[in-house]
């Protein structure tokens, strides 16, 4: 049972409806909040109606006024249809059951028609609810709004809270315009090459309101289901660091408890699942059941592919910390940009192939630029810490990076530079057998001796949980390739500094 369902405590459907052959069943691993919760969002089909209607005195009679109709959050309109269909069923008569159904159907044609959806509502979880639909719904207008918690057209009192997480809207951020604007100059041939591919290849505006679209769509819908929930857009999306290919990542916030990732979050992504598979927007969700489990699916509106998971809180709170590094120096986006491409290139970014993930990457980047004799960047954690303490409420994380300054670094490399310096670093400098890296000190440590990093390949401490990201590479071969691919590219690029020996600068344009 979750603790977010408004229809705890309601009675339970009597036994003699429990038992008819002609109600639609539910699945038995279904929340039973979760079951009154659908037949308030579907309002009975026919076939029920028929069941309800001939199933006589007692029944009628002892039936949960939950089960009637209730329209769209309004619990005012929802008992003046209540009693309009408070008739006395004590009548046998069958013809009168059938003229009792026969306006019921009447009502419900009626009240489709009036329903905050063009397209008819169906069964959540029943097979006949699948959308055969290849057109893609597109988004009303008084639905995009860009952050969890500024929908307006939300009725429940919870959502009204921030009890679970809101934040201003996309707009409210200067970065919004410092995304178009801001370059380093560009002194050599290295360089230009890496902002040439960076202005190309960069996540734009429009790009991000598209997924910021989707997301407030997809939080609406979910909020029928899970009442005070909250999706939040996190990662490279949001981080500052995405390009125009990027993926998104979206993180569903039901509790502020933590939530078991393995049994409660893989239940409530099952849910999730199957409500993606009724909107004609959303295709192929698919289940993932890693450590941290996801739906992965695509927006045919958007053509972006996505991953959700359920109360990664962490994810929230590094997408923000992240998000203050990409905006204090203008190297750092279009440095950790180009390593990404050429990480991609080599076939080294790809956590699910065993590789480094993208969030690795950058932390490695970020960890490179801290320790230089002449630092590019700081710890925040350590100049801001109550910016970015983890006991910070959800709905007070974003505050955090509003208040950190542009930092006015003494070094001046260029971008090729500090691109040859980041493939040096790790292909001769960085010693990956007994060091873990760590932005949180700004700093490469000691490997901790708990199990968490034993006998790792590659350790680098996720600054808030302070576990491994890299826990991936967990194959030898997978980690000497990588090593492989930084000594190779730094001893091609040394000499020459031209970026299209170790990354074809035209295709990585094409490709964004």
């Amino acid at each position: 049972m979750f603790p977010n369902s408004p229809n705890l405590g309601c009675s339970s459907f009597p036994g003699k409806l429990q038992g008819s052959s002609d109600l639609i069943r539910f699945p038995l691993n279904l929340a039973s909040s979760l079951v009154s919760q659908q037949f308030i969002e579907s309002q009975y089909n026919a076939k029920n109606a028929r069941a309800l209607l001939s199933a006589g005195n007692s029944s009628a009679s002892t039936m949960s006024p939950h089960a009637w109709p209730i329209t769209d959050g309004n619990p005012a309109a929802g008992a003046s249809q209540n009693r309009k269909f408070h008739i006395s069923l004590s009548v046998q008569s069958k013809l009168h059951s059938e003229i009792l159904h026969f306006a019921w159907l009447l009502w419900r044609r009626s009240d489709e028609r009036n329903g905050p959806f063009d397209t008819k509502k169906q069964r959540f979880l029943s097979p006949q609810s699948v959308s055969t639909s290849n057109h893609a719904v597109p988004f009303r207008s008084d639905r995009r709004y860009s952050m969890p918690g500024s929908s307006r057209s939300l009725h429940h009192p919870l959502l009204q809270t921030p009890d679970v997480g809101c934040v201003p809207s996309l707009r409210d951020f200067p970065f919004m315009d410092y995304l178009k604007t801001s370059l380093p100059l560009a002194r050599d041939k290295l360089s230009q090459q890496i902002l040439d591919i960076f202005q190309a290849c960069q996540q734009q505006v429009s790009d991000l309101e598209k997924k910021e679209l989707c997301r407030a769509e997809l939080q609406r819908e979910i909020q029928r289901v899970y009442p005070g929930s909250r999706l939040f857009l996190v990662g490279s999306s949001m981080n500052g660091f995405g390009t125009r290919s990027s993926d998104a990542d979206l993180c569903l916030v039901i509790t502020n408890e933590p939530v078991d990732q393995r049994t409660e979050a893989r239940h409530i992504l099952n849910i999730v699942q199957q409500l993606f598979f009724r909107l004609s927007y959303i295709e192929r969700p698919q289940l993932i059941r890693a450590k941290v489990p996801i739906v992965k699916f695509r927006d045919k509106v958007s053509l972006v592919e996505y991953d959700l998971n359920v109360n990664n809180i962490v994810g929230i709170r590094n997408t923000f910390l992240l998000r203050s590094y990409a905006f204090i120096e203008i190297r750092i986006r279009p440095l950790v940009l180009v390593v990404k491409k050429w990480a991609s290139h080599h076939g080294i970014n790809d956590a699910s192939r065993g590789t480094l993930s993208s969030y690795s990457l950058v932390l490695m980047v970020l960890h490179y630029l801290q320790t230089l004799p002449e630092p590019v960047i700081p710890s925040l954690q350590k100049l801001y810490p109550d910016c970015f303490d983890p006991s910070v409420h959800l709905h007070r994380v974003h505050l955090g990076s509003l208040q950190i300054p542009p930092y006015l670094s003494k070094n001046t490399s260029t971008i090729g530079d500090l691109f040859l310096g980041f493939l040096k670093y790790y292909a001769t400098d960085y010693n990956w057998d007994t060091l873990m890296i760590s932005i949180r000190e700004a700093k490469a440590m000691q490997r901790p001796s708990d199990n968490e990093w034993k006998d790792k390949f590659i350790c680098i401490e996720e600054p808030f949980d302070r576990t491994n990201t890299a826990r991936a590479v967990h194959e030898k071969i997978k980690f000497d390739t990588i090593k492989e691919e930084f000594q190779k590219s730094y001893e091609k690029i040394r000499n020459n500094k031209d970026l299209n020996v170790i990354l074809p600068v035209r295709a990585a344009i094409q490709r964004r």
